[in-house]
């Protein structure tokens, strides 16, 4: 597969993405701890359903209390996130009705931030499905925080309580890391052989 055109404005815009639970995050706080600013794509979803945002009122009208968290008002409830990822990743058309809720908040927001840091030298837009998405013209080189597809599986089960058939649909709703790897310009390596914020902080400073 050839890649998708790249922005190439005067702004360095590195797109740091990988697969779920592969250490995004981790390399977003070292590139942070470098001095650079990090626009983080899952906090912008987050923030797109918050409590009372029009977001969490769409699903709330679509599912009901069963993606109502407990011990929330009834003026300001808060969703079950978690209830939530159990009914998009066992249903295909309902995971694609929320994506096309968030996905073009998220855009909204990483427009607004980049146009009020336009004078920052590099920044680092973070985004999960960035190949997904499609948002590679967002970004000026495209940076894949990698690790073994079976380490990833461990990771994701352990991180969030999961059980492996759970897990693994979490996994195969986002494109094969062995893709993603084809279509990077930086592949940054996180497995368990070398998994640690040395080694990582060490690849970071060889890519910047």
């Amino acid at each position: 597969m050839s890649r998708s055109p790249r922005w190439c404005g005067a702004q360095r815009r590195i797109g740091l993405t990988g697969g779920i639970a592969t250490g995004k995050s981790t390399v977003g706080r070292l590139l942070e701890a470098e001095g650079l600013r990090v626009l983080d794509a899952d906090q912008y979803a987050r923030e797109a359903l918050a409590p009372g945002s029009p977001g969490a009122k769409a699903v709330l009208e679509r599912y009901g209390d069963c993606v109502r968290a407990d011990a929330t008002g009834p003026e300001c409830p808060t969703i079950d996130r978690g209830a939530l990822g159990s009914i998009v990743f066992s249903n295909p058309d309902e995971k694609l009705w929320l994506e096309q809720l968030i996905h073009p908040l998220v855009r909204q927001r990483f427009d607004l931030e980049l146009a009020d840091l336009s004078g920052e030298q590099t920044v680092v837009l973070m985004i999960p499905l960035l190949f997904e998405v499609g948002l590679e013209a967002l970004c000026s080189e495209i940076w894949l925080v990698d690790c073994d597809e079976r380490q990833q599986l461990e990771r994701l089960m352990q991180r969030d309580g999961l059980c492996r058939a759970d897990a693994e649909a979490r996994i195969n709703a986002q494109w094969p890391l062995e893709e993603k790897r084809r279509l990077s310009d930086v592949v940054i390596d996180n497995r368990v052989t070398t998994g640690s914020e040395q080694h990582l902080r060490r690849g970071i400073l060889k890519a910047i």
